[in-house]
């Protein structure tokens, strides 16, 4: 079973503590500039939204203010490479799945809007790690064909580090019951092998940000 997260929702149209993604979601999808967060209780999702956006939505370029204690060189250095700020000038993909093996789906969202760019799915049977790198796939030759500098944000280290070999490892059997998702991972191999990009494709950091704008809400 899944374990229990929180989300707190600092800007958004009902801003609170909700229990539930879905619930969550209904606060932020296109609404401009939400900040919100999942935390893995509820007395630190209630804590953190007292708090305020500004101790827990990706501060950490900013450097700490003058009344707290300075950290020690080495950790800044570890947070700055983590604690950076959301571009909002980007799409955000991710897949929905039910079961891995078994159906997928994926889509790419405007990250500051929410607003679904493209959507594909149900495919009769995958991963979620093909489905994660179909996604940023199709996300970079939409990309391209509108002629964006947009930023491509996933949250899957595995499909990164796949469209950068541009090649999938995968143990998920060859048969007539994935055919159609095998067919379009080799298509998708075949797109990075004769094209190029220069959009910037970066991992979506989920413990600062919260949950990537285009998450299913399946956790």
């Amino acid at each position: 079973m899944a374990k229990q997260k929180f989300y707190v929702v600092w800007v958004g149209r009902k801003p609170g503590v909700y229990v539930s993604w879905s619930d969550c979601q209904e606060q932020i999808n296109k609404f401009d500039d939400a900040k919100f967060k999942s935390f893995e209780t509820k007395a630190a999702a209630e804590e953190a939204y007292k708090a305020g956006w500004k101790k827990h939505w990706g501060q950490g370029s900013k450097g700490p203010s003058s009344s707290q204690p300075q950290k020690s060189s080495s950790k800044r250095s570890s947070s700055a490479a983590t604690d950076e700020e959301i571009d909002y000038n980007s799409i955000s993909v991710d897949v929905g799945t039910s079961g891995n093996p078994g159906p997928v789906e994926y889509k790419g969202v405007d990250t500051q809007s929410g607003e679904i760019l493209f959507s594909v799915g149900p495919i009769r049977k995958g991963t979620n790690n093909l489905g994660e790198f179909l996604a940023i796939v199709h996300g970079l030759a939409y990309l391209k064909k509108q002629g964006s500098n947009k930023t491509l944000y996933s949250d899957s280290v595995n499909a990164l580090k796949w469209v950068k070999q541009k090649a999938v490892s995968s143990t998920l059997v060859k048969d007539d019951s994935t055919a159609e998702i095998w067919e379009l991972v080799d298509r998708a191999v075949r797109w990075l092998h004769t094209n190029t990009y220069d959009t910037k494709v970066v991992k979506w950091q989920t413990k600062q940000w919260g949950e990537i704008k285009a998450d299913y809400g399946r956790k």
